[in-house]
């Protein structure tokens, strides 16, 4: 009976064990990782909706009464809206001061996020910091955003030259 025991073949609890601990080893360095560039990844929400957003902008100057301005009476006359559920609050200043960046009227595009938590997207943007349009008859859009659930904002502008900024980083690698 004992030579019959000791002819079976398997893994002793030592050998599992060494597996167990090389496949957390692993888990743990590859989880932060997928995790980063998941938050990456939504970050191309903004960049994807800014362009468009620029799209739209320049097309209304371009069939505007007044080919000299980006400056809508209503934001809806831009011609662009989020769909679906998005994770930015996307906003339009048109006659930026080039200078302050400020004395311009922001406008929020309706459908946008409104998640006031932890990171208050609501909120404009403020002076400096941000790509201003190239000159006061110019526009400048932008994104705010939460994509992984911090204090911290992730910021996008874009300037009537198609100059896309991101000087608030939500995500770091």
């Amino acid at each position: 009976m004992c030579k019959q025991l000791k002819s079976h073949k398997g893994f002793t609890l030592i050998e599992l064990m060494i597996v167990v601990a090389i496949i957390g080893i692993l888990a743990a360095i590859a989880i932060p990782n997928f995790i980063a560039y998941q938050a990456k990844s939504k970050q191309s929400e903004a960049k994807v909706s800014l362009g468009a957003i620029f799209t739209s902008a320049v097309a209304y100057q371009a069939e505007s009464q007044n080919p000299q301005s980006y400056a809508p009476a209503t934001i809806s006359q831009i011609g662009w809206q989020p769909s679906g559920t998005p994770r930015y609050r996307f906003f339009y200043m048109d006659g930026v001061n080039t200078t302050t960046g400020v004395g311009t009227t922001i406008n929020f595009f309706p459908g946008s996020s409104s998640a006031a938590s932890p990171c208050n997207v609501t909120a404009p943007p403020a002076s400096g910091g941000f790509v201003v349009a190239s000159n006061t008859s110019g526009f400048t859009a932008g994104a705010n955003g939460n994509i992984d659930g911090d204090v911290a904002c992730d910021h996008w502008f874009i300037n009537d030259v198609r100059n896309l900024q991101n000087p608030n980083n939500d995500v770091s690698l």
